[in-house]
């Protein structure tokens, strides 16, 4: 499993046994951590600080803003109906369209996390452990199960007037 030629590495990037991944077409930010068994396509691309764990996808049509942590094992779809074809031949760029997936800045995915495409994460969400996630999540907000849902909606508004931990140390 290779890093492409075509690979756009910002200073700083971390990939942690290079032999084990498989990057080629995208861009990958400064500072950004990727672990092993990860695959990234062509023209996704990945902002600076985030965290990319071990064993996950991420597909043609994803842009991940900065400072995200994706856990591991998480699935990105770009293709709202895939199929073999007729004839039973792999598919190729012609038979399906790419639809494309943001995850904003500070976000969370939780570990075996799928994000169908079309989707917005919004900032500072947070994505829980195994979650399908098939529409837009809003900044701030906490989603899990499947499909993902809201946590708990008034949690949002809690954090905002609630001080954090980190600020009463």
């Amino acid at each position: 499993m290779p890093i492409g030629d075509d690979v756009r590495l910002g200073v700083g990037v971390k990939i942690f046994h290079p032999s084990l991944v498989n990057l080629y077409g995208c861009t990958v930010g400064a500072g950004t951590k990727i672990g092993t068994f990860v695959e990234i396509q062509k023209n996704a691309s990945i902002g600076s600080k985030c965290k990319i764990s071990s064993h996950t996808f991420i597909c043609e049509g994803v842009t991940i803003e900065d400072e995200v942590f994706v856990g591991h094992g998480v699935m990105f779809m770009n293709d709202r109906y895939p199929r073999a074809t007729t004839g039973g031949e792999l598919q190729t760029e012609v038979d399906w369209d790419v639809i494309p997936t943001r995850v904003c800045r500070g976000a969370s995915i939780g570990s075996g996390a799928t994000i169908l495409c079309g989707v917005t994460i919004g900032a500072g969400a947070s994505v829980g452990a195994g979650a399908v996630v098939t529409k837009d999540v809003p900044p701030d907000t906490i989603v899990v199960g499947v499909p993902a849902g809201v946590m708990c909606p008034e949690c949002a508004q809690k954090t905002e007037s609630t001080p954090s931990a980190a600020s009463s140390l």
